[in-house]
């Protein structure tokens, strides 16, 4: 995908995650939120669908809070043609080491 469309994908992960966190890991959120620091945020590719989807696995197993992100109805050749496809995957906020072991596999999104 274009930067623009990875740059809104993205963003919708960050926001989803922390959205989840807020219901599902209350003190993860609060601690975010309230050190007024706002936390460190990092974009990172995957090669596949199937590496996105285990990264969420994963993340749901370890008890992380993370969210998933579906693009559909979205019309942009040759990757996106109107059906569900996911995106991205946000993890967090949490603690760099409590997700190192799934980022691990990641590259810096340049």
């Amino acid at each position: 995908m274009d930067i623009g469309k990875l740059s809104a994908q993205a963003g919708h992960s960050f926001t989803d995650a922390l959205c989840n966190a807020q219901q599902s890991h209350p003190e993860a959120y609060d601690a975010y939120r309230t050190k007024g620091l706002g936390g460190s945020k990092v974009s990172l590719y995957a090669k596949s669908t199937h590496q996105l989807l285990r990264a969420y696995n994963e993340a749901l197993e370890a008890g992380l809070p993370c969210a998933i992100v579906v693009d559909q109805n979205h019309v942009m050749p040759p990757h996106f043609d109107g059906s569900p496809v996911v995106t991205a995957v946000g993890i967090g906020p949490c603690k760099k080491q409590d997700a190192r072991f799934i980022t691990k596999r990641f590259n810096c999104v340049k």
